[in-house]
């Protein structure tokens, strides 16, 4: 039995939230575009909804021009280097920019954290030099290099 969500995140667009929606569920596996809901009164798109890996979002095309800000991000574990740099170079295409510390910003203004999935793992064991190590060498980075960040926490 699968639980509804029931917390959906809106992403409020001038008017290209379908181009946004699109954008993200090819980038990101099993996600998809759910329905499309026009205007009645113009027949423009108002709202996307899609899911991006299973979870629901909407894109709304509110006619104002707000903006994003890394105050809000989403965050992206992912399992191998090659999961990161491919999810990476897709996000930051045509637009976009790296930021810090494993974090971009998509050609719509929306930032993302591509993490390795170990990350919980890193934060969960327990071993404060350890975590204190990984997170120094974090901060020393733009796009996340796996390796660097076991040998990091590992202390080799």
């Amino acid at each position: 039995m699968q639980l509804q969500q029931k917390i959906t995140p809106f992403f409020t667009y001038p008017d290209c939230a379908q181009q946004a929606a699109e954008f993200y569920v090819s980038v990101l596996p099993d996600s998809a575009i759910v329905r499309t809901v026009r205007n009645p009164a113009n027949d423009a798109i108002l709202t996307v909804e899609f899911e991006l890996c299973g979870m629901k979002f909407v894109a709304l095309n509110a006619g104002q021009d707000w903006k994003f800000t890394e105050a809000f991000s989403l965050s992206v574990a992912c399992d191998d280097q090659q999961e990161l740099d491919d999810l990476w170079e897709k996000l930051q295409a045509d637009g976009g920019s790296e930021l810090a510390c494993g974090w971009l910003k998509d050609r719509f203004g929306m930032c993302w954290q591509i993490v390795p999935a170990q990350l919980s793992r890193w934060l969960d064991s327990g071993k404060p030099e350890n975590i204190q190590r990984m997170f120094e060498s974090v901060w020393s980075m733009k796009k996340l290099d796996i390796a660097t960040l076991q040998a990091a926490f590992d202390g080799t």
